[in-house]
């Protein structure tokens, strides 16, 4: 298990990390809801403006102090020197790739990943002449073969969505690193709290705030994180397609970060039940979950996070029709997408995050009819139990 990061823990940083007592005393940083800042010279305004001072300038630049306040919390919850947060984990995805490569570079992806992160390397990327690499993530030995020359990022999310595989981020960072690609990591499914990238070896990591880091379902949000200068050269990405995040949304982002080791642990103590329930079922053919001494995954798992996460997915003995029947007994558990918030959700992923995959390609990386994705909440594990029992039966 990997130690968390900084001189104080996890659960502090996540309270007290970048706040800053205001003038009225406040003990969190206030809601500014200002789009532009005033100065007292035009000196002062011009230290902002070329960098010789931190301050305030205009919020579509991100320079509002709610918006820098949780960026200086995120950094150090994931032990990163700096962070930028945008209107959706979306928009963080495509800063980093329009920031790192250029017309003729590559880029490699190990392993599943959610189905806009998909199309934006396979449909969108293209269009500005930058390719990529699909690997399967059993398929990690082939990644020193896939580098080129041109080869600027090795990105891939873990665990992966929606299948959990495990991939491991260190010995993937090496064989980046001895290219001269950068290493990016999605850590939406694991969170800070169990899993530390940047530690590991990756250059940068990315969430979607929308999930575990706002934990209430009630806001869209990304962010990214690492050394100083590689966050740098994104910054002029975000500025110019007005892709920040605003700043009640940074606001409530803060709030939710300050629970979210406490929510987090428990999310991983419920899907640890749940999914030993479910590998028990017998109207169950495979459960995906590290957290499962069988899972492929587990061991790797074990030295690479501190605690397994909430996110399950099974495969149900069943067509399509006869799955999303089942799911729609479901009466505690919600239908929907989205993930890692309090309420426990269930989607089929060929009906939500990868409907629009081809077929051929769902088929390729084991995204069946059968499978369900379920995000574990904050309910009673027993409840949660009961209610996938009665459903399953």
């Amino acid at each position: 298990m990997q130690p968390d990061n900084g001189r104080r823990s996890l659960a502090t940083l996540c309270i007290h990390g970048g706040e800053e007592m205001d003038a009225q005393g406040a003990l969190h940083t206030p809601l500014y809801n200002h789009s532009t800042f005033g100065f007292r010279s035009t000196q002062a305004l011009l230290d902002v403006v070329e960098g010789r001072t931190e301050g305030n300038l205009y919020t579509r630049y991100g320079l509002n102090p709610t918006i820098r306040a949780v960026e200086r919390k995120l950094a150090l919850i994931e032990g990163g020197e700096a962070a930028l947060v945008f209107g959706s984990g979306m928009a963080a995805a495509s800063a980093i790739f329009l920031a790192q490569c250029a017309s003729g570079d590559h880029v490699v992806c190990v392993g599943d990943v959610y189905g806009g992160t998909f199309e934006l390397l396979a449909t969108n990327l293209p269009k500005f002449g930058i390719t990529t690499t699909f690997l399967l993530g059993h398929e990690i030995e082939r990644l020193a073969g896939a580098l080129t020359a041109r080869t600027r990022l090795v990105f891939f999310e873990t665990p992966t969505n929606p299948n959990m595989e495990v991939i491991d981020i260190a010995a993937t960072a090496k064989i980046a690193r001895v290219a001269g690609a950068l290493t990016v990591v999605d850590n939406t499914f694991a969170s800070p709290v169990n899993q530390s990238p940047l530690a590991l070896g990756a250059d940068l990591v990315m969430h979607s705030a929308t999930k575990y880091l706002g934990g209430h379902s009630d806001l869209t949000g990304g962010v990214v994180i690492g050394a100083q200068a590689l966050v740098r050269t994104i910054v002029p990405w975000r500025k110019n397609l007005g892709q920040a995040m605003a700043p009640d949304v940074a606001f409530l982002l803060s709030r939710s970060l300050r629970t979210l080791t406490v929510r987090v642990r428990q999310q991983n103590e419920n899907a640890q039940a749940v999914a030993e329930f479910l590998a028990t079922h017998p109207k169950i053919v495979k459960v995906n979950y590290p957290g499962l001494p069988s899972s492929p995954g587990h061991a790797l798992a074990a030295r690479q996070m501190r605690g397994f996460g909430g996110m399950i997915s099974f495969v149900y003995d069943g067509d399509a029709a006869a799955t999303a029947a089942m799911v729609d007994r479901l009466r505690l558990v919600a239908i929907a997408p989205s993930l890692g918030g309090v309420e426990t959700l269930a989607t089929q992923p060929i009906t939500t995050t990868h409907h629009d995959l081809a077929p051929a390609e769902r088929a390729r990386r084991g995204i069946v009819d059968g499978l369900v994705r379920l995000s574990i909440g904050l309910e009673d594990a027993g409840d949660l139990i009961a209610d996938l029992r009665q459903a399953l039966g």
